[in-house]
Protein backbone atom coordinates (compact mmCIF):
# COMPACT_ATOMS: atom_id res chain seq x y z
CA UNK A 1 0.00 0.00 0.00
CA UNK A 2 1.37 3.41 -0.98
CA UNK A 3 0.37 6.52 0.91
CA UNK A 4 0.31 9.95 -0.73
CA UNK A 5 0.84 13.00 1.50
CA UNK A 6 -0.34 16.11 -0.33
CA UNK A 7 1.22 19.37 0.88
CA UNK A 8 4.47 20.66 2.32
CA UNK A 9 3.17 21.71 5.73
CA UNK A 10 4.58 20.64 9.08
CA UNK A 11 1.61 18.26 9.39
CA UNK A 12 2.41 16.70 6.01
CA UNK A 13 6.05 16.15 6.93
CA UNK A 14 5.23 14.84 10.41
CA UNK A 15 2.54 12.35 9.33
CA UNK A 16 4.69 11.21 6.42
CA UNK A 17 7.63 10.50 8.70
CA UNK A 18 5.42 8.59 11.13
CA UNK A 19 4.12 6.38 8.33
CA UNK A 20 7.61 5.86 6.91
CA UNK A 21 8.77 4.79 10.38
CA UNK A 22 5.79 2.40 10.50
CA UNK A 23 7.02 0.73 7.32
CA UNK A 24 4.63 2.20 4.74
CA UNK A 25 5.65 3.46 1.33
CA UNK A 26 5.06 7.22 1.23
CA UNK A 27 5.14 9.74 -1.62
CA UNK A 28 4.84 13.50 -1.08
CA UNK A 29 2.95 15.76 -3.48
CA UNK A 30 4.14 19.38 -3.54
CA UNK A 31 3.80 22.48 -5.73
CA UNK A 32 5.97 22.89 -8.80
CA UNK A 33 7.89 25.77 -7.19
CA UNK A 34 8.58 23.90 -3.94
CA UNK A 35 12.18 24.09 -2.76
CA UNK A 36 13.33 20.49 -2.33
CA UNK A 37 16.71 21.81 -1.16
CA UNK A 38 15.27 23.00 2.15
CA UNK A 39 17.15 21.17 4.91
CA UNK A 40 14.57 18.66 6.16
CA UNK A 41 13.07 18.00 2.75
CA UNK A 42 16.45 17.70 1.03
CA UNK A 43 17.41 14.79 3.27
CA UNK A 44 13.99 13.19 2.88
CA UNK A 45 14.16 13.38 -0.90
CA UNK A 46 17.74 12.10 -0.98
CA UNK A 47 16.91 9.04 1.13
CA UNK A 48 13.48 8.17 -0.23
CA UNK A 49 13.29 10.05 -3.57
CA UNK A 50 9.61 10.56 -2.92
CA UNK A 51 8.87 14.23 -3.61
CA UNK A 52 6.88 14.94 -6.77
CA UNK A 53 4.04 17.15 -8.14
CA UNK A 54 0.52 16.84 -6.75
CA UNK A 55 -0.84 14.92 -9.73
CA UNK A 56 2.00 12.39 -9.78
CA UNK A 57 1.64 11.68 -6.06
CA UNK A 58 -2.12 11.17 -6.44
CA UNK A 59 -1.67 8.76 -9.35
CA UNK A 60 0.87 6.67 -7.42
CA UNK A 61 -1.10 6.42 -4.19
CA UNK A 62 -3.88 4.19 -2.94
CA UNK A 63 -4.58 6.36 0.10
CA UNK A 64 -4.20 10.15 -0.12
CA UNK A 65 -3.87 12.48 2.88
CA UNK A 66 -4.51 16.11 1.97
CA UNK A 67 -2.45 18.29 4.34
CA UNK A 68 -1.91 21.43 2.25
CA UNK A 69 -2.38 25.11 3.04
CA UNK A 70 -5.79 26.43 2.00
CA UNK A 71 -4.42 28.59 -0.79
CA UNK A 72 -3.15 25.44 -2.51
CA UNK A 73 -6.43 23.51 -2.21
CA UNK A 74 -7.70 24.71 -5.60
CA UNK A 75 -4.55 23.38 -7.25
CA UNK A 76 -4.92 20.06 -5.41
CA UNK A 77 -8.57 19.77 -6.49
CA UNK A 78 -7.56 20.47 -10.08
CA UNK A 79 -5.04 17.62 -9.87
CA UNK A 80 -7.74 15.33 -8.46
CA UNK A 81 -10.01 16.13 -11.40
CA UNK A 82 -7.26 15.32 -13.89
CA UNK A 83 -6.66 11.73 -12.76
CA UNK A 84 -8.67 8.56 -12.18
CA UNK A 85 -9.43 8.51 -8.47
CA UNK A 86 -12.08 5.79 -8.45
CA UNK A 87 -11.65 3.48 -5.44
CA UNK A 88 -8.84 5.62 -4.01
CA UNK A 89 -9.11 6.68 -0.36
CA UNK A 90 -8.90 10.41 0.29
CA UNK A 91 -8.49 11.69 3.85
CA UNK A 92 -9.03 15.43 4.25
CA UNK A 93 -6.75 16.70 7.04
CA UNK A 94 -7.39 20.40 6.43
CA UNK A 95 -9.49 23.14 8.00
CA UNK A 96 -11.29 25.82 6.00
CA UNK A 97 -10.69 29.44 6.95
CA UNK A 98 -12.91 30.45 9.85
CA UNK A 99 -15.96 32.34 8.53
CA UNK A 100 -18.54 31.31 11.17
CA UNK A 101 -20.33 29.33 8.45
CA UNK A 102 -19.95 25.65 9.17
CA UNK A 103 -21.07 24.74 5.65
CA UNK A 104 -17.96 26.41 4.18
CA UNK A 105 -15.88 23.26 4.30
CA UNK A 106 -12.71 22.27 2.45
CA UNK A 107 -14.13 18.76 2.37
CA UNK A 108 -16.93 19.90 0.03
CA UNK A 109 -14.39 21.22 -2.46
CA UNK A 110 -12.49 17.95 -2.40
CA UNK A 111 -15.68 15.92 -2.85
CA UNK A 112 -16.65 17.96 -5.92
CA UNK A 113 -13.19 17.43 -7.40
CA UNK A 114 -13.11 13.69 -6.65
CA UNK A 115 -16.74 12.41 -6.52
CA UNK A 116 -15.76 8.80 -7.20
CA UNK A 117 -13.18 8.55 -4.42
CA UNK A 118 -13.85 7.14 -0.96
CA UNK A 119 -13.64 10.29 1.13
CA UNK A 120 -12.93 10.61 4.85
CA UNK A 121 -11.86 13.42 7.15
CA UNK A 122 -9.25 12.92 9.87
CA UNK A 123 -6.17 14.48 11.51
CA UNK A 124 -7.54 18.01 10.98
CA UNK A 125 -7.59 18.57 14.76
CA UNK A 126 -3.78 18.51 14.65
CA UNK A 127 -3.59 21.56 12.38
CA UNK A 128 -1.16 22.09 9.51
CA UNK A 129 1.47 23.52 11.90
CA UNK A 130 1.60 20.28 13.92
CA UNK A 131 3.75 19.35 15.86
CA UNK A 132 4.70 22.99 16.58
CA UNK A 133 1.23 23.42 18.09
CA UNK A 134 1.81 20.48 20.44
CA UNK A 135 5.31 20.90 21.84
CA UNK A 136 4.53 18.69 24.83
CA UNK A 137 3.13 15.85 22.73
CA UNK A 138 -0.24 15.79 24.49
CA UNK A 139 -2.41 15.12 21.43
CA UNK A 140 -2.98 11.39 21.32
CA UNK A 141 -6.25 11.19 19.38
CA UNK A 142 -7.95 12.29 16.19
CA UNK A 143 -11.55 12.24 15.03
CA UNK A 144 -12.61 10.82 11.70
CA UNK A 145 -15.81 10.74 9.69
CA UNK A 146 -16.97 9.30 6.37
CA UNK A 147 -19.95 7.71 4.65
CA UNK A 148 -18.41 4.35 3.72
CA UNK A 149 -19.02 2.20 6.79
CA UNK A 150 -17.27 -0.91 5.38
CA UNK A 151 -14.10 1.15 4.79
CA UNK A 152 -14.04 2.87 8.16
CA UNK A 153 -12.02 0.06 9.67
CA UNK A 154 -9.20 0.80 7.20
CA UNK A 155 -9.12 4.46 8.18
CA UNK A 156 -9.22 3.50 11.86
CA UNK A 157 -6.25 1.18 11.38
CA UNK A 158 -4.40 3.86 9.41
CA UNK A 159 -4.80 6.29 12.32
CA UNK A 160 -3.89 3.74 14.97
CA UNK A 161 -0.83 2.61 13.02
CA UNK A 162 1.01 5.78 14.03
CA UNK A 163 -0.13 5.77 17.64
CA UNK A 164 -3.29 7.87 17.73
CA UNK A 165 -6.62 6.95 19.25
CA UNK A 166 -9.18 6.92 16.42
CA UNK A 167 -12.58 8.35 17.38
CA UNK A 168 -15.47 7.72 14.96
CA UNK A 169 -17.40 10.97 14.46
CA UNK A 170 -20.08 9.55 12.18
CA UNK A 171 -20.97 10.47 8.60
CA UNK A 172 -19.28 12.94 6.28
CA UNK A 173 -22.01 15.49 7.03
CA UNK A 174 -20.14 16.01 10.31
CA UNK A 175 -16.93 17.18 8.61
CA UNK A 176 -17.77 20.88 9.19
CA UNK A 177 -18.20 20.08 12.89
CA UNK A 178 -14.68 18.69 13.04
CA UNK A 179 -13.38 21.89 11.45
CA UNK A 180 -15.39 23.98 13.94
CA UNK A 181 -13.85 21.93 16.75
CA UNK A 182 -10.39 22.90 15.49
CA UNK A 183 -11.28 26.57 15.17
CA UNK A 184 -12.74 26.63 18.69
CA UNK A 185 -9.42 25.42 20.09
CA UNK A 186 -7.65 28.20 18.19
CA UNK A 187 -10.08 30.84 19.50
CA UNK A 188 -9.48 29.66 23.07
CA UNK A 189 -5.73 29.79 22.53
CA UNK A 190 -5.93 33.32 21.12
CA UNK A 191 -8.23 34.63 23.85
CA UNK A 192 -6.05 33.22 26.62
CA UNK A 193 -3.17 35.30 25.24
CA UNK A 194 -0.63 32.72 26.29
CA UNK A 195 2.16 31.00 24.40
CA UNK A 196 0.63 27.58 25.10
CA UNK A 197 -1.84 26.02 22.66
CA UNK A 198 -5.12 24.55 23.88
CA UNK A 199 -6.51 21.21 22.75
CA UNK A 200 -9.53 19.05 23.51
CA UNK A 201 -9.62 15.53 24.88
CA UNK A 202 -12.64 13.27 24.60
CA UNK A 203 -13.77 11.66 27.88
CA UNK A 204 -16.81 9.57 28.74
CA UNK A 205 -18.80 9.94 31.93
Amino acid sequence: MKLGIIGSTMLAKTLGKKYLDAGLSVVYGVTSDFDTEANDWKMLNRVFNRICPFESAIIQSEIILICCENHYLGEVCKALKNVDIEDKFIVDCTNANYTKKLANSNTQQIFKAAPNAILFKAFNNLGIDYPNSDNLGVIKETYYCGDSDPDKIRVKRLIELIGYRAIDAGKMDNAPLLEAFYHLSKEITWNRKEESNYHFKLVSA
